[in-house]
């Protein structure tokens, strides 16, 4: 039986995406982001809010890097993961991460300037950057080599 692992959070950017490429040349983007949730009880209002690490992988870490930036608004679908590292001091530690499938700026209280890539300028590294030489890039996993629109 499959399970559904979807997840989809709405919140702010606690820092710019950091972009780093693994050493196969691909792209990877992290970021923080902050979820608020407001409610009234007893007549006063509540607030909590929750903090998540996000990850997105290949052109769309290389997008979210050139685009989002802290404080912004951002939408991001994904699932959750789970993984286990050990610290510098041996400790054993495990982290609950949003894997990022696709991401964008909310448009609730601000305005996007949407600019489309080709497919060829994305494999290479836009946006002047850390391009990966002339290897090629890796089909995408849900599109494979057609465009998704």
């Amino acid at each position: 039986m499959a399970q559904d692992n979807t997840v989809t959070l709405v919140g702010n950017l606690t820092k710019d995406p950091e972009l780093r490429y693994t050493t196969g040349g691909r792209g990877v983007a992290s970021f923080g982001l902050a979820v608020n949730r407001r409610w009234q009880q007893n007549g006063e209002w509540q607030e909590a809010v929750s903090f998540f690490n996000v990850v997105a992988w290949a052109d769309l870490g290389e997008n979210a890097a050139a685009s989002l930036t802290k404080g912004t608004r951002c939408m991001v679908t994904g699932r959750l993961e789970q993984r286990s590292y050990e610290t510098r001091e041996g400790e054993k530690r495990n982290i609950t991460e949003v894997i990022a499938d696709d991401l964008g700026p909310s448009l609730r209280w601000a305005q996007a300037q949407v600019e489309r890539i080709s497919r060829d300028a994305a494999g290479g590294g836009s946006g002047g950057g850390g391009g990966g030489g002339g290897a090629a890039a890796a089909p995408d996993p849900v599109y494979g080599d057609e465009e998704p629109f």
